[in-house]
């Protein structure tokens, strides 16, 4: 989904309030030091160039006089300033770019911390109102942070510059400073004008290469299904599809930019002539001496680059808009993601797994809810097969009682610590230990007790290929997906907790060894809920919730479970 630009007036205030923010975290006084450094090595850059356009004037002139010891001492001085203003420019930028650093730092970590908590990123992702949360994070940040540091810095030096050389260039001419003014302000006027186009045409690039890099990226991480279903003609179109979206966005962006080309390549370069052909007719009459042409068209040069920062800086200008404008639409979407709840109300407490009065509606049709009022108890110490003839009120009842954001209500109440194995587990990349022992557990399981689970379920061939439990890989990778189930299903061993909810285990297990993991987990005094196949073998289960068609079910369990 296309992602609109929001309101300026937002943008705005998202700009500030990010800001204030960074201001009063806990490296704010380290900031404001910082940024307090920096300023002070801004207005040493400032004075040093207004003592360096005398010392030009100064030294144009005794070379224009053939005065041999004035030039000297002139071009002393013009070294020893040069070397000043290396030194103040270089600390300059240093203290720029690790207070940008510092902010980048602190605001992405912000930003992680807000995606991560409370289920955000898959709410923003089953919205599909944000694209690419992930650019905007790594990317967009950085972007962010550098941007708005290197215009307030351009902004803080300009105004400083004005200052400074309104009064050289006013005392040198005031027609001269006059022409400066009204020259910066048409130019800023015509650059507007020209170029205001390229802050929406670069909010959709940034989308566009992030939506090439994804497909790219899909073909990568898919590689061997791709190569099985012969599907590379099919994925070449999609990604050469998004690839002449891209381009076609460029070649926008670059009509544009000729346009404005044309008008600041001359624009830059009659600032070098403009100031000769007001000064020079004065040093003709002989009113002025040599160094003073060259000293006004210096300060002019200054003076209207001071004015002219949007002409100068206004590809960059509106690269950081669009910027700030994906930042804003991400803190935005993270605000309202915690605002659509799911109508169903969840309780844990110890006991009995229960769905009380739940209902879970279809995307597709409203009128013909998945599961209409759902009533059940189950007790701890059975197992439960939850299956039907369709796959869609399963696979709803599944998010439901993970607590994964569900269209629905009703109420459900689990044991605290319940845990939930789909088709494809997600196993995260470290350690072989780190993918068995929950951070819970951490430190209260042997390796021992770890080799003989891995023993058990027939995967001590991983612990011993990898070269142990502390090998790191990428386990997704490095496995196939039943051993993927395996290493899961390991995970649940050995935390150990009252129930632990199935899905579709027998398509990746199989039926004998999906019994075999059952019989374990009844040994470990584990309640097993399966969500299965309607064809499979019900006589391992003590218990059958089975739903039909308009969202009808049926619960019946054994007189020795009950």
């Amino acid at each position: 989904m296309e992602q609109q630009q929001i309101p300026f007036k937002v943008t705005v205030a998202s700009f500030i309030r990010t800001i204030r923010i960074f201001v009063g975290s806990e490296v704010g006084l380290k900031a404001k030091l910082m940024f307090g450094g920096l300023i002070m090595l801004l207005c040493g850059l400032s004075a040093l160039n207004v003592v360096n356009n005398y010392v030009g004037r100064n030294f144009m002139t005794a070379i224009a006089e053939r005065q041999m010891a004035e030039f000297i001492r002139q071009a002393i001085f013009y070294i020893a300033v040069f070397a000043v203003l290396t030194v103040v420019g270089v600390l300059a930028r240093f203290a720029e770019e690790r207070l940008a650093l510092l902010w980048r730092d602190f605001l992405t970590r912000r930003i992680v911390n807000l995606y991560l908590d409370d289920e955000t990123y898959y709410r923003l992702d089953v919205s599909g109102r944000l694209t690419h949360p992930d650019q905007r994070i790594a990317d967009d940040v950085r972007a962010f942070t550098v941007t708005t540091l290197s215009f307030v810095i351009m902004l803080f030096s300009s105004t400083l510059t004005v200052v400074t050389f309104s009064g050289v260039l006013w005392t040198i001419s005031p027609l001269l400073f006059g022409v400066a003014v009204l020259y910066a302000a048409c130019g800023s006027y015509m650059t507007i004008a020209l170029g205001r186009p390229l802050i929406s045409l670069n909010y959709d690039r940034l989308d566009k290469e992030a939506t090439f890099r994804s497909g790219l990226i899909h073909v990568r991480e898919n590689a061997e299904s791709i190569m099985l279903t012969r599907g590379e003609k099919r994925q070449k179109v999609r990604v050469l599809h998004r690839l002449d979206d891209l381009i076609a966005n460029i070649r926008r962006i670059t009509a544009v930019n000729r346009n404005l080309g044309f008008f600041t390549g001359g624009y830059n370069w009659m600032i070098q002539i403009v100031p000769d052909l007001i000064i020079a007719p004065a040093f003709i009459r002989g009113d002025i001496e040599f160094g003073v042409v060259t000293q006004s068209g210096a300060a002019f040069a200054m003076l209207v680059g001071a004015f002219s920062l949007i002409v100068r800086q206004f590809n960059s200008i509106s690269n950081f808009a669009a910027v700030v404008s994906r930042l804003s639409s991400l803190h935005e979407e993270i605000s309202r993601s915690h605002e659509i709840e799911s109508g169903i109300e969840f309780f844990e407490r110890d006991g009995p797994l229960m769905c009380e009065g739940l209902t879970l509606a279809s995307t597709t049709d409203a009128e013909s809810p998945l599961l209409r009022d759902l009533s059940v108890s189950i007790p701890v110490g059975i197992r439960v097969l939850i299956t039907g003839s369709s796959h869609e009120p399963g696979a709803a009842l599944f998010r439901a009682m993970a607590q994964i954001p569900t269209p629905g209500t009703g109420r459900i109440v689990r044991p605290a610590g319940t845990l939930f194995l789909s088709q494809r587990p997600y196993l995260p990349s470290g350690p072989l230990r780190d993918v068995l022992i929950t951070p819970e557990k951490e430190g209260e399981i042997s390796d021992h007790l770890l080799l003989s689970t891995l023993h058990h379920l027939g995967l001590e061939r991983v612990a011993n290929q990898v070269g142990g439990l502390d090998a790191e890989r990428d386990w997704e990778k490095e496995l196939s997906l039943r051993e993927q189930q395996l290493l899961g299903l390991a995970n649940i061993l050995l935390s150990a907790p009252r129930f632990v909810v199935l899905d579709q285990a027998e398509m990746t297990l199989g039926p004998a060894l999906l019994e075999k993991i059952m019989h374990l987990l009844s040994e470990r005094s584990i309640t097993c809920i399966h969500f299965g196949r309607a064809e499979g073998d019900r006589a391992s289960y003590q218990a059958v919730l089975e739903y039909g068609v308009d969202g009808q079910w049926t619960w019946s369990i054994g007189e020795h479970a009950s």
